[in-house]
This record gives C-alpha cells, structure tokens and sequence, in this order.
C-alpha cells in the first residue's frame, strides 16, 4: 500500500473549507484518502480525529476535538462531519471508574460546541484520552488477517516489533478508552495500538505523519502476508449450469422465505432486498470443501455483526431442480432461524439482561454454484453487508492459507449485536409505504411508466425499469437517481413482445432485488388509422406490442410471484378506449381490451395465491417537456385530424371534453398505482378511469 499523500491535493482541498482552520481541513483530506482505500475502511467504519481550539461565543478559547460523527463515511466527509468537543472536560472523564454507554453518549453529546451536529464517534474518548494531535482510526484487511488466527498476538509482536502497542479486545466504549491511553502511557514511543479482532490506530503530530504511519505499518502485514505460501481452497462443487442462471432461480426462493410475516392483511409481509455477487473469488469459496469450517467461523471485526449477523446461513450440496432446491433452502432456512433463536436466547439467560430479539434471518447466504446473497431493508444495506462479507471471505481465505482463523465468540458479538446504542435505534425510523418492496414497470421510458416508476420510489419502492430504447431509458434511470438515489432503481432493455426477453428481464430482476412485489405492464404503441386502411401487419404490430407484450409480462411476472409466495400486485395500465373507443383507433382499442380481458381472467386465477390484479384506465397522457409522450408525439396529428381540430389543441380538446376539466398526467396515473400497490382497499379485477370523468366509462 503507497501513501497516495499529496501536498498539492491537500492545499487545494484546505482551499476548498477557508471557514475552518487548515488542521481541520487536512484532516477531512487524510480521512478522505484512508476512507479511500476498501481494505482499510468500509461504510462508515473506522474514525479520525484532530486536536485544537474552538472559540466561544463568550470570546474564550478553549481546547477542542473534533472528531468524525456519526451519518458521515471517511470516503466523503467534510467539516461538519467532524463535529467538535470540549477536549478539556473529555479528558477529566478519565478519572472515573467506569461510564456506562448511555452516560457516556449523553456527556459527548452535552459538550458539543454545536448540539445540532452529528452525534460524535462512540470512539470519541479512546481518540480524546490519546495525547496526539491527529488520530486514525481503521479495520485494516491486512492487520485482521494477522490478528484473528492462532497465536495473533504473538505475530503482531513478531512483525511490528516495538512500533506498535497491543490491546486485547474490549468492547468500544469507555473502557476501551482507558486501555488504549494506558497502553500508550506505558510505551509511548509507539507509533500505534493494535486491537485485536478489531482494529488498527495510528498518530501523530500532522495529518500526513499519523496517515503515512497508518500506510506503513499496514504494508509490514501485507508484505508479511504475500511473502508466505501457504493451502488453497480446495474446489468440492462443481455446477454445469452458470452462477447467474442458478442465482436466478435461488434468489426468488430466497426472498420468500426470508419475507416476515406480519398478521396484518393489508401489509402482511416485511421483506428483504437482495445483492448478489459471483466473483470467481467468491465462487472459490462457495465451492470449497472448506467452506463450511470457515463460514461458521464469526466476523472479522464485531461491529460487522450489525450488518451480517453473527454467521451466514450455509446451503450445503444444493440441488438445484426446482422442487428440491425450494424444499433445501426451506430446510436451511428453519434451520438458521432456530439456531439464531438458540443463540439469543442462551445469552438472555447467560448475561441476565433484557433485550429486544432482532428478526431471525439471515443476511448472508452461501450457495456453492450460485454464489453469495446478501440480503438487507434495502439496496443499500444489502450492498453494505456485501461489501464486508466479501472482505471476510478474502481475509479468511488469506488466513486459511497459513493458519486457523480464529474471531470473537458468539458471546462477544451478542454484546454487540445486542448493545444497548444499537438497541435504542430500534422503531425511531418510520418506514415508506412502500419501503422492501420491488416494482418492475415496462415502458419506463415514456411518460406515463417514467412517472409511475418515480412514484413508487418516492413511497420507498425499489424500481426495475424496462424499455426497448436504450438511450431513453439511461436517460430516465439518470435522472430517478439523482433524485431518489442511484441503488433504488435499475434499468434492464426489454422487447416485450420477445418471450426470451421477457423471461430475461425477471431473471435479471431476482438478480438485482432478489424477486419483486409489484408488476407494471405498461409498454404499449399506438396507431390512428381508418378501418378500411388499416393494414393486417400494422394490426398484428399493435397488438403484438400491446396485446402479447402484456401477456408475456403478466405471465412471467405471475410466475415469479407465485414462486415467491408472498402475494404480490399486477396493475395493468389499460385505457379509457376499452369502454369509450374513438374512431380511426381500432388496432389500440382492441389491443388494450384484450390487456383488460387478462387482467380480468388473470384476478381469477391469482387471488387464490395472494396477487391482486387490476387494471388502470387512463386518458390522454401527453406527459411534459422534459419526457413527453412518444405515443402522443406519433398518433397526435392523426388524432388531431380524427377529432377536426389544429394539432396544437389536442391537449386541451382531451382536458376539455372530461367532466372535471382536468389534465391527466403521469403523475396521476403513478397516484393510482400507489393506491393499488399499498392495499388501501381489498380490490382485485377492478378497472379504475383515471380520465377526469366521461359518462361513457361509468361502470354498467
């Protein structure tokens, strides 16, 4: 690992903050390039700090730290993720006996110069009791993969010598605090603390000294670790049939038996997101004959546990014919949650406390020959545990090579897993309507589908948008990223009148989210031609588009609901044409009747499993400047002609021919999926108009 250190960077970054002082601003600029480096941090772990002055508002300056907070990542902190203290008052705290974690929050809380700020690293007086002016924080690859194997110690001892002082593992808190600052006080010409199965802390006296002392050490244990030969992963598994294919059956399986069920007829599942990953390290792994002795082996560092749980769930030998495989991961699954149901509970009992029991699923579950699949409230949070399992899987394999990994117990993760920091987070956050859930919506790109799919994400959906073109659908997912964030939304190209295609976009689906909840068939095209013109290949064209494109979604989307087993909703986006067709508009009128007929039989069919289907109705979405409709760009004139009016009054003529005078959007239309979607009402094979009122759709 080289310093990536750079005066000029760091100059033009101090430039960038003139309102804090330039310790301050070097110190978000080496966090930054700590933060940088994956196999020193990930996703919020690790901190730093930096010593100074704050000036009062009664004019007195007094000492100050300022250290990172809470809700801020290393990789992109800035100033105010670096909230400041009393650094005098932390200090005296060290005279205290012991501090329980929840005094200890609310005195780094109090003595915050500004309360608005992020709450202050829990770290904060191991940093504050520590005499350096910068201080770094880190959960080194490298270092954990020389501490959690047999005999850590000493090999610390061996390879670092007198530059490094040792602490054993202790809770993070007050008195980790304490014995890190004696651990330094009784040599302290050490240039940093180990602390085994947990972390890395470098100082110094500049950003760049306690950063480049950080670098160096770290290369010792990884020159130490690529100098030995060692085992490798012997390969057990072998599957003719590719990662990505196996994934996609697994995962919709997966995502069933992992959906909570809640009692409540209207929200009766709490489901998970998927990320999966095949990497040909990950599959060296998965297909190992060691698998299972190294995957029931506990996580590198405890606060791992918050994201992974203290050990993944293990299908052994898969079968992967369907009926099988459902039936193993049913096994396996009951399983794990009984195991985890044991270990809760013997802990309980064991450290006579009360806590409230998180759900009993697993997180991370390795199939051999399908991979690894990370599962979490969301995208983001399955990403999260897959980024640090991945990393686990890489340091217990670089440990495997030369020694026996050896972790925390399960008893020391409980502590963590069940602290009472993390315990008092539990029903603060009030969860979207329709948060865990996935919607795949077909013809995104257009108007009506692009507003529906924002919609959605604007209730906590995930979105799989779907489209022929390319071009406009990169341009759609573009902007919800940047509205709804970049990890609630993927795109997938999709000809729907293709069935390969369409089975695709579902393979694909439970690859990216893991199954889905909500199937929007909304791809559709439109011609106005006379009757007596209108040609069999233009007919076939619409309603192969229109007809069969719907037809092929709902069959495919049925099918993975019903594989899933957690209901679900199909929601058609017809047209008002069924019950009030206009002239010179057969080939679409009869294409989006033969979408309601489905609908229909498809409520029939269905309900018995749990999936409601309905259908939408709308008129007239001429959607705005920024994503017009592509329908209405191509059948306006003639609908204009049809109508006997100017092509430039189209929009108005339809707003002014409905009952309530209004302009039906997108946004409407996306309103109406919502309401479906959330179970507001017990319907199924209903059509609802969204036209703003016509006495001819009046139900009969």
């Amino acid at each position: 690992m080289n310093s990536l250190y750079s005066d000029a960077e760091a100059d033009a970054l101090a430039a960038r903050f003139p309102s804090v002082s330039r310790d301050v601003a070097l110190r978000v600029y080496t966090s930054r390039l700590i933060g940088q480096q994956p196999t020193l941090v990930m996703h919020g772990g690790g901190n730093t700090s930096v010593k100074g002055s704050h000036r009062l508002i009664s004019g007195e300056t007094v000492e100050a730290i300022f250290v990172k907070g809470s809700g801020w990542n290393l990789d992109s902190i800035e100033p105010p993720g670096l909230p400041g203290l009393d650094l005098a008052y932390l200090r005296k705290l060290r005279a205290l006996d012991r501090l329980s974690d929840h005094d200890m929050v609310n005195e780094l809380r109090s003595h915050m110069f500004d309360a608005s700020g992020p709450t202050p690293s829990v770290e904060t007086l191991l940093h504050a009791f520590l005499p350096h002016k910068f201080v770094d924080h880190s959960h080194s690859d490298a270092i954990l993969a020389l501490t959690n194997r047999q005999n850590g110690e000493g090999l610390v001892r061996e390879i670092f010598g007198a530059r490094v002082g040792i602490v054993p593992y202790i809770m993070p808190g007050f008195a980790l605090a304490k014995a890190c600052a004696e651990a330094y006080e009784r040599r302290p010409e050490v240039e940093g603390l180990v602390l085994l199965k947990h972390g890395f802390f470098t100082f110094g006296d500049s950003a760049r000294e306690s950063y480049e002392r950080h670098i160096a050490l770290v290369t010792l244990a990884e020159q130490w670790l690529a100098s030995r030969e060692g085992r490798t992963l012997s390969v057990s598994f072998s599957s003719p049939r590719p990662p990505a294919e196996l994934a996609a059956s697994a995962a919709v399986l997966l995502r069933g038996l992992l959906a909570e069920a809640t009692g409540d007829q209207d929200a009766p599942y709490r489901r998970m997101v998927l990320e999966w990953r095949a990497t040909p390290e990950i599959m060296a792994y998965v297909n190992s004959g060691e698998l299972q002795e190294l995957a029931q082996t506990t996580p590198l560092t405890p606060d791992h546990v918050i994201r992974t749980k203290p050990l993944p769930c293990v299908v052994a030998d898969p079968d992967f014919e369907d009926s099988a495989l459902a039936q193993q991961l049913e096994d396996e699954i009951t399983d794990y949650r009984t195991r985890y149901n044991r270990y809760f509970e013997a802990n309980i009992e064991a450290k006579k406390v009360s806590r409230t029991r998180l759900d009993d699923f697993p997180r991370v579950v390795l199939i051999p020959g399908a991979g690894m699949f990370c599962w979490g409230p969301t995208k983001k949070d399955a990403l999260i545990a897959a980024d640090l399992y991945e990393h686990t899987i890489r340091v217990k394999t670089q440990v495997f090579a030369t020694s026996a990994y050896e972790a925390l117990s399960l008893e020391d993760l409980f502590d963590m897993e069940y602290w009472p920091l993390e315990q008092a987070k539990l029903g603060k956050t009030r969860e979207k309507p329709l948060a865990r859930q996935v919607a795949v919506v077909t013809g995104a790109a257009g108007a009506i589908g692009s507003a529906v799919a924002a919609r959605l994400m604007e209730e906590g959906c995930h979105v799989v948008l779907s489209d022929y073109n390319a071009e406009s659908l990169g341009r759609v997912c573009d902007d919800l990223g940047k509205r709804f964030g970049k990890d609630a939304r993927r795109g997938v190209v999709c000809d729907v009148t293709d069935e390969q295609s369409v089975a695709e976009l579902f393979a694909e689906t439970a690859r990216l989210y893991g199954g889905c909840d909500i199937v929007i068939p909304n791809a559709g095209i439109a011609l106005s031609r006379p009757l007596d013109q209108l040609t069999a290949e233009e007919y076939e064209r619409v309603q192969r588009v229109n007809g069969l494109g719907c037809f092929l979604v709902m069959r495919e989307g049925a099918r993975l609901l019903k594989r899933q087993g957690t209901g679900g909703h199909i929601i058609i986006i017809g047209s008002k044409n069924v019950a009030a067709p206009g002239a010179e508009f057969a080939a679409y009128s009869a294409s989006k009747a033969a979408a309601h007929q489905l609908g229909k039989v498809a409520a029939l069919e269905l309900a018995k499993e749990g999936i409601r289907v309905n259908v939408l109705a709308p008129d007239a979405v001429f959607g705005d400047e920024k994503n017009p409709s592509g329908l209405w760009s191509e059948v306006g004139p003639s609908r204009a002609k049809a109508h006997g009016i100017d092509p430039s009054r189209l929009e108005d003529h339809y707003r002014e021919r409905n009952l309530l005078k209004a302009r039906v959007t997108g946004r409407h239309v996306g309103n109406a999926v919502v309401f479906l979607a959330t179970n507001q009402t017990p319907t199924t094979g209903a059509v609802l108009p969204i036209d703003g009122g016509h006495a001819q759709t009046f139900s009969r």
